[in-house]
């Protein structure tokens, strides 16, 4: 019985199991490769100092203004932390255009709500931070002349009324196709896309009351096509008014 002991005591052996051995060569070839990619790697230290400086000023203080309160920012990493506290003319773009397209959005339901036939007939565009209103000749004018059409004006009124209350500056060109006038009291198409332009501008004024000092005329004639005067459907398009509203004048 002892003998038995004694020889299940040898078969035993000592030491970690055998696994370890080769776990301990897989770590350390991993630990060779990551070395090598270290080694191959570089670092842009322009863009490291780039991403330090925007965390610094995200979470440090702004210094630029005075302030008894804590700081704020409209983002938790950017490159200017005092977004809030200190305007910047970029910020001030970003929410007019933000403002002009939801008029834009008003303006098109306007349009769509008076009557399914108005929607291509009338265009509200938002470009640059500038709401362009487009009126087609069909719409507005009979052929040759430039006195509004009565079905128009209470679309205008509401343009106007959108106008009065959303500041900036107002302008309204005239323009035309091509084709030369016979007859009428226009003696070119310059002259008529002039008269539409003023037609559409004295009723902004006198009928909703916009600031004369807001409102500018112009009249370009056939001289800047949206499309081409080739054909019946670009000439169509040429015959316009446009009501533009520019954006207000930046801050000093």
């Amino acid at each position: 019985m002892a003998k038995q002991a004694m020889e299940i005591k040898q078969v035993i052996e000592e030491g970690a199991p055998e696994w370890v051995v080769t776990f301990g060569d897989l770590m350390s070839l991993l630990l060779c490769f990551f070395v090598l990619l270290l080694s191959f790697s570089e670092m842009d230290r322009a863009k490291y100092k780039e991403v330090a400086g925007s965390l610094s000023k995200a979470f440090g203080v702004q210094r630029k203004t005075k302030a008894f309160d804590p700081p704020k920012g409209i983002t938790m990493i950017a490159k200017d932390f005092d977004q809030e506290l200190v305007p910047t003319k970029e910020r001030e773009e970003f929410l007019i255009t933000q403002e002009r397209e939801e008029i834009g959005k008003e303006l098109r339901k306007e349009v769509e709500a008076r009557s399914a036939g108005l929607k291509d007939l009338v265009q509200v565009e938002v470009k640059d931070g500038k709401i362009i209103i487009r009126l087609m000749g069909e719409s507005t004018f009979d052929s040759g002349k430039a006195e509004i059409r009565n079905e128009m004006a209470p679309l205008l009124d509401k343009i106007a009324t959108i106008l009065l209350n959303t500041p900036g500056e107002i302008v309204v060109a005239g323009h035309t196709d091509n084709l030369p006038l016979h007859g009428g009291p226009f003696k070119n198409n310059l002259g008529l896309s002039i008269a539409r332009a003023f037609s559409v501008a004295d009723h902004l004024l006198h009928r909703q009351g916009v600031d004369p000092s807001r409102i500018a005329t112009m009249g370009f004639g056939e001289f800047r096509p949206l499309e081409s005067n080739e054909t019946p459907d670009g000439r169509k398009k040429n015959r316009r008014v446009e009501i533009i509203l520019g954006a207000p004048p930046g801050p000093e």
